[in-house]
C-alpha cells in the first residue's frame, strides 16, 4: 500500500493549487482518504476526507477547499483556493479502513511523504 502526494509549491495569496494522492495497493472504495497539513511547530490539523461520495470537511479552510476523487485512477485531490500566508505547511494524504469520517490522524493506517505548500508574495 502506497500513498504517492504532489501538486505543492509556492503561490501568491489569493492564489489557487490542486494536490494530488496516488494510491497504489488497495482500492480508494474501502477507505477513508483524507488530507491534513502541518506547520512548522504546530500539530498536524486535519483538512477534509472522503469515501465514495461521502465528504467530511474541517473547519480551518472551510469554504475554500473541495476534496474529489477518481477512484478508476486510484487519486482523491484537494483543490485550494483563496490561500493565504497561513496555509504554508506541508500536506499529507492518508488512508484508513476502520473509521469513518474522522478527524483523528491516529484512525489512519497509511500514509503519504507530504507536499509543501508555501503561499507567499
Amino acid at each position: 500500500v502506497q500513498l504517492q502526494a504532489s501538486g505543492g509549491g509556492l503561490v501568491q495569496p489569493g492564489g489557487s493549487l490542486r494536490l494530488s494522492c496516488a494510491a497504489s495497493g488497495f482500492s480508494l472504495d474501502n477507505y477513508d482518504i483524507a488530507w491534513f497539513r502541518q506547520a512548522p511547530g504546530k500539530e498536524r490539523e486535519f483538512i477534509a476526507s472522503m469515501r465514495l461520495a461521502s465528504t467530511y470537511y474541517g473547519d480551518s479552510m472551510l469554504g475554500r477547499l473541495r476534496i474529489s476523487s477518481d477512484n478508476a485512477k486510484s487519486t482523491s485531490y484537494l483543490e485550494l483556493n483563496s490561500l493565504k500566508p497561513e496555509d504554508t505547511a506541508i500536506y499529507y494524504c492518508a488512508a484508513g479502513a476502520y473509521y469513518r469520517a474522522t478527524k483523528n490522524p491516529r484512525h489512519f493506517e497509511y500514509w503519504g511523504q507530504g507536499t509543501e505548500v508555501t503561499v507567499s508574495s
